[in-house]
């Protein structure tokens, strides 16, 4: 029966697909489909929006229309089936959250591949910055690379000159919870040996807050490991750089 009542509405054109919403539904009534947050059935939302304040886009929102009714019992029963066809994963319950080490191509390797054919420089995965733990392995001794989501478009060479022999953080301080960055860096600095920092952001004026963001970790913690920290033009030159 269709009664009048509130429910989420999501905006494809906002949508990003991240799936960070997905497990902020307690009834399980969100999932990515085709690259787009979706709700399984009206019957599954309570329509209270647990899920809106995890969403970084904002294409999340409440209105009221008409939908079936919210179903108490048809939520146990879908979270039942779930549960007897989920698959474990390692990290939670986004597979793109499970942490792997690759092998990327060696100095020599690189030098002797034609450019147009070069491999990726990349040791690890994930590499955005709210999906990796402190604790994961690939971190612990390591030149670490944080690198704001633009310059890795923006800056042709970014393989060679700046990926090669690191671990790379990706992630946008204009988009991604701030707070969250500072406490993962907190946590990276005061429980990982590091050997280096380069901080790689662009030059527009927002990406001026993942110097912040890093300067406010280092801040509470004092790590001994050196910064570089690197500035990108939008025409993908390097602008400017200092250390500390």
């Amino acid at each position: 029966m269709q009664v009048l009542r509130k429910i989420i509405e999501i905006d494809d054109e906002l949508c990003n697909g991240c799936g960070q919403c997905v497990p902020d539904c307690a009834e399980g009534s969100l999932r990515i489909v085709n690259g787009k947050a979706r709700l399984v059935a009206d019957k599954l939302c309570d329509g209270l929006g647990a899920c809106l304040g995890s969403c970084p886009t904002g294409a999340l929102k409440i209105i009221e229309r008409e939908a079936d009714e919210f179903d108490e019992e048809a939520v146990e029963q879908f979270l039942a089936e779930e549960k007897k066809t989920a698959q474990p994963l390692k990290n939670g319950g986004c597979p793109s959250a499970q942490l792997m080490t690759l092998k990327p191509m060696t100095s020599c390797q690189q030098a002797n591949t034609p450019a147009t054919l070069i491999g990726s420089a990349l040791s690890h995965w994930p590499v955005q910055i709210r999906l990796i733990p402190a604790n994961a392995p690939f971190l612990e001794n390591c030149d670490l690379l944080v690198a704001a989501d633009c310059t890795t478009l923006a800056y042709a060479n970014i393989q060679l000159d700046f990926l090669s022999g690191r671990v790379v953080m990706m992630g946008c301080p204009k988009f991604d919870d701030q707070r969250l960055y500072v406490e993962r860096f907190t946590e990276i600095f005061r429980t990982r040996t590091l050997q280096s920092l380069t901080l790689l952001v662009m030059e527009v004026p927002c990406c001026h807050a993942m110097l912040q963001i890093i300067e406010q970790a280092w801040k509470a913690v004092k790590p001994g490991f050196p910064v570089r920290h690197v500035v990108i033009s939008t025409r993908g030159e390097i602008k400017g750089e200092t250390t500390w």
